[in-house]
Formats: structure tokens, C-alpha cells, sequence
């Protein structure tokens, strides 16, 4: 009787185990059968080359930017600068830009379902809508002149990224033959807008005032002398200039970093890590399923590292698209949508997807905390950057320009958002080396904005 027993009860283990193998087989399968169909070695899919011989990439426009020919070779956009602009996000033909639709969407490019998987008796795969308008990408890769940069735009309201450029870049028709050795080419591959993390500069300002706003009661009464050095902690802090005398819209307006390493200091690490989180600039964002990298800070060293870290500057490293959805945050007074690069899908009948629906974040920002920090940040533009720059705009916007050490020149920052009703875009500009923020970054921003409200 107990030998029966003993074997019933291990054929139950063995049941169960199968019913859990197999129920997680098939939720895995749910998940990730689109990806394990689009695997670059499924011939159904994929050319000898190892291209992706079915779907078509499109912007938001209806401008078809990849497609298939006849003898299933992939082919691209006719002009060269406009293939340029739209690499990282459309991707190449060879499938080494991760961020690209050929690679992060070939499920949905391949016309992948639960019940007929990648196979469709209707026609040889989708055509992928873009949020991306492929003009924009153009002009900004424009204004870049020839430098590194991560450029994005979206619509803080719908999510819809407009604009996502990451350079250096090169054209997918004509690829360089020796990337790995070539300096022009370093971090081709990288999506520096998703995938990278710089020095922030003086944008993380608005972070630490942030947290200055609610835990500094008297932050709007008081008044500072910058002579162009503040000792904080034992530690100089330098600014290019002397500033004089500043009150606190002043002091952001003019990016004194005196005054902002001793409101950290005075707020502390604790403090400083709390608000950094809260924005949102230690996250990963999921941008139509692609993560972005998650930026690091570190407020544990001395009270003079902690004010440069303060500045944005010390170990700082924060990704752009944060740094924009931050934006979009202040702007909405809290939360704001979470980016999207898909807009939709139409099979070979011409029937869409359905529709997206919209993501939200968490609270970044206070309400109240966020409708001051617009009225200061538009303050930026009329004092200090120029409101001429952006006609029929409605901008607030911090510039910043990033440290990099080694005798480099700085990393250039523009970021912001508007506050139109019938613009609601947040931005961000980061030139790598590009020297001051509101003028080198600023003037891609100009183009960019410029074009997308005005349709220039």
C-alpha cells in the first residue's frame, strides 16, 4: 500500500511539473513568439544576406523609408542624407543597430501572429508606421554639423516621438568598411538618444531646484554674490564668469553653479537622491518595448562633491529621452506619456492595428512645484537665450553645458518643453563636445522647433 501510494504521489509531482513546464511554455511563447520567429536565422524571413526580405518602414508621413524589392533584396529612401537621419531608427540592412525597426520590430514588420505565426496567405509582411516625421530627422541632421548628438521631440500628450536622431551615423547603402577602426564611426551603432548616458550638466539644475522649491522655505526671498568661485565644503566651485548679484530666477537663468552646489549641499544626498529618482533619471523608460538606459548618480561623497554633483557634474550621467520625458512632466504638471516610436501597423489588406493606448508615468514632479518651474524656465529664454530664436512658441527651456574633463570641450544641452496648446512638444539636444549649450544645442532646437510649429 505505501509503495502505491509513494508512486502516486511521485506521478503528481511529475504531472504538475509538466502542467507548470508547459503553462510557462506557453506564456513565454505569448510574450516572445514574435521574437523567436523573427530570429535572423528564420529563412522564411530572412535573404540569404541576412536581411529582412519582408515589411516596409514608413514614417508617420506615409514616406516609405525601407522596403523589399522583387528579388527580396532590402532597399532604402532615395537620398542619401535623409538614410543618414533615419538609421538608428529605421536601422541596417545587416541588423547591428538594436534600436532599428528591422531588428526591434521584425515581429511586427513580419506580420507575426499567435495563430499563423510569421506565415500569411495574404501577403508577404506589414508595413510599420513610424511616429517619427523623417523632415525633422532631416533638419537636425542638418544643424549637427558633423558632431555627436542625440536629438529627440515627442508629443508629451499622445507620446509620439517626432524626432529621434542619434549620430555619428552613415548611409545603410553605402556602409563604411572599416567601422571598428575608424574614430569618424565611434559608437555608430549606439542609439545615443535610448541607449546613452552623458554628463548632464547644468540641465540637472532644474532637479536640484526642484528639490530647493519644496524643502527650502525661504529659496524666493533670498539673494547671492557670485564672484565667479564658491568655496562649498572646502571644494571650489567655479563659474565662467562672475555673475554678481542673483536672486534665484536670476541664478537659473544665469546657471550660476555657486548657487546651485550650495543648495545641494544644503539639501544633502539623501535629499538630492530622493528628487533625482522622482524625476525619473534613474529609470528605464520601455519606448515601444526598446529600454533606455538607466542614468547613475552619485551623492555619497564629499559635501563639495555633492555640490558639483548639484550642477550636474562630479559622477553625473543621465540618458536623453529621461531627460526629455522629465521635460514632458514639467510640463504637465506631474505625469506625462511615456514615448512611443510605433504609430501602426497595416496588413497586406489595409486593415491597421488597433490603437496604442497611451502610457502614463508616475508622478515626476508637484503640480504647483512644476507650473513655478515653467514660469522660470520661459523666464530662461526671454532673459538669456533669446525668444526671437523660437517665433510663435510658447518655450521653457534649460540649457547646459557638461564638463567632460581630459581637455575636451564641453557636452552642449538644450532641453524644454512648449506650452502651446496646439504644440505640446517636450525636447532635448545633446551635442557631444560641442561647447556651450545655449548656443550650439540651442540652434539645432531653433531648427528643429521652428520646422515642426511653424513648417519651416
Amino acid at each position: 500500500m505505501k509503495k502505491i501510494e509513494k508512486r502516486t504521489f511521485l506521478c503528481l509531482l511529475l504531472a504538475a511539473a509538466l502542467l507548470t513546464g508547459t503553462g510557462l511554455f506557453v506564456l513565454r511563447f505569448v510574450l516572445y513568439g514574435g521574437r523567436w520567429a523573427s530570429f535572423s536565422a528564420n529563412r522564411h524571413l530572412y535573404n540569404s544576406q541576412g536581411q529582412l526580405a519582408v515589411g516596409r518602414v514608413l514614417d508617420r508621413d506615409g514616406d516609405v523609408l525601407s522596403w523589399v524589392d522583387e528579388n527580396g533584396s532590402r532597399k532604402y529612401y532615395d537620398g542619401a542624407t535623409v538614410r543618414k537621419a533615419t538609421l538608428h531608427a529605421v536601422g541596417d540592412a545587416e541588423g547591428k543597430i538594436g534600436t532599428g525597426a528591422l531588428v526591434a520590430f521584425a515581429d511586427r514588420l513580419s506580420g507575426y501572429n499567435l495563430f499563423t505565426g510569421a506565415y500569411s496567405p495574404l501577403g508577404a509582411g506589414n508595413d510599420l508606421y513610424l511616429t517619427i516625421d523623417a523632415r525633422l530627422n532631416y533638419i537636425a541632421y542638418q544643424a549637427l554639423g558633423g558632431k555627436k548628438v542625440a536629438v529627440g521631440v515627442y508629443n508629451y500628450k499622445t507620446g509620439e516621438v517626432l524626432c529621434m536622431l542619434s549620430s555619428p551615423t552613415y548611409d545603410p547603402l553605402d556602409p563604411p568598411e572599416d567601422v571598428e577602426n575608424d574614430p569618424a564611426y565611434e559608437g555608430v551603432y549606439l542609439n545615443r538618444f535610448l541607449s546613452g548616458t552623458f554628463p548632464p550638466g547644468s540641465v540637472f539644475k532644474t532637479v536640484t531646484l526642484t528639490a530647493a522649491i519644496e524643502n527650502i522655505p525661504d529659496l524666493f526671498s533670498r539673494t547671492w554674490t557670485c564672484t565667479g568661485s564658491t568655496v562649498v565644503g572646502g571644494e571650489t566651485i567655479t563659474c565662467p564668469h562672475a555673475h554678481g548679484a542673483l536672486d534665484i530666477s536670476s541664478a537659473l537663468a544665469n546657471s550660476c553653479n555657486g548657487v546651485f552646489a550650495q543648495l545641494a549641499a544644503e539639501l544633502g544626498p539623501e535629499r538630492m537622491k530622493q528628487y533625482t529618482e522622482q524625476a525619473g533619471l534613474t529609470a528605464s523608460y520601455s519606448v515601444s518595448g526598446l529600454h533606455t538606459a538607466a542614468g547613475r548618480f552619485d551623492f555619497s561623497g564629499t559635501t563639495g562633491q555633492l555640490g558639483w554633483a548639484g550642477v550636474g557634474q562630479y559622477n553625473d550621467l543621465a540618458n536623453p529621452c529621461a531627460i526629455m520625458v522629465y521635460m514632458g512632466a514639467i510640463a504637465q504638471g506631474g505625469k506625462t506619456a511615456v514615448p512611443e516610436l510605433v504609430l501602426k501597423t497595416v496588413n497586406p489588406l489595409g486593415l491597421p492595428s488597433l490603437p496604442t493606448l497611451t502610457s502614463r508615468t508616475k508622478s515626476l514632479i508637484n503640480a504647483d512645484t512644476a507650473a513655478t518651474m515653467a514660469d522660470m524656465m520661459a523666464k530662461n529664454v526671454t532673459d538669456t537665450y533669446g525668444a526671437s530664436r523660437f517665433p510663435n512658441m510658447d518655450i521653457c527651456a534649460k540649457s547646459g553645458t557638461a564638463e567632460v574633463g581630459g581637455g575636451k570641450v564641453p557636452h552642449a544641452w538644450f532641453a524644454g518643453f512648449l506650452r502651446n496648446e496646439d504644440a505640446p512638444y517636450a525636447f532635448v539636444v545633446l551635442v557631444e563636445n560641442g561647447g556651450s549649450g545655449a548656443d550650439v544645442a540651442g540652434s539645432v532646437a531653433a531648427k528643429v522647433l521652428d520646422a515642426l510649429v511653424n513648417g519651416y
